[in-house]
C-alpha cells in the first residue's frame, strides 16, 4: 500500500506501519510500500508505540506529505579501544 492511500483512508491521525519497500538518497530514507497494521488515535498510545517500535516497524503521522526518514549516523569515537 502506498502513502498516500493511507492518508486518504486515515487523514490527520497516527499509523503503524511495517516498511516493505524503501530506497536511500544521501542521508534520507525514502519510504515507497508500507503494511497498515493499524491506526493509532490516541497520540500518547502512538508515543508508545513509537518508543517499542523497531527495524522495519514505525509509527507516522497521515499529515505529513511523505514518509521520508532522516538516517544519522552514530559518532566514531577516537583513541585505543
Amino acid at each position: 500500500m502506498n502513502w498516500q492511500e493511507i492518508r486518504k483512508l486515515y487523514p490527520d491521525q497516527y499509523v503503524l506501519v511495517k516498511i516493505l519497500k524503501s530506497r536511500t538518497e544521501g542521508n534520507r530514507e525514502i519510504i515507497e510500500d508500507v503494511a497498515l497494521l493499524r491506526n493509532i488515535t490516541d497520540p500518547v498510545e502512538a508515543t508508545r508505540e513509537l518508543t517499542r517500535s523497531k527495524g522495519d516497524t514505525l509509527v507516522y503521522h497521515t499529515g505529513n506529505e511523505e514518509m521520508v526518514l532522516e538516517i544519522r549516523t552514530r559518532p566514531g569515537y577516537r583513541g585505543v579501544i
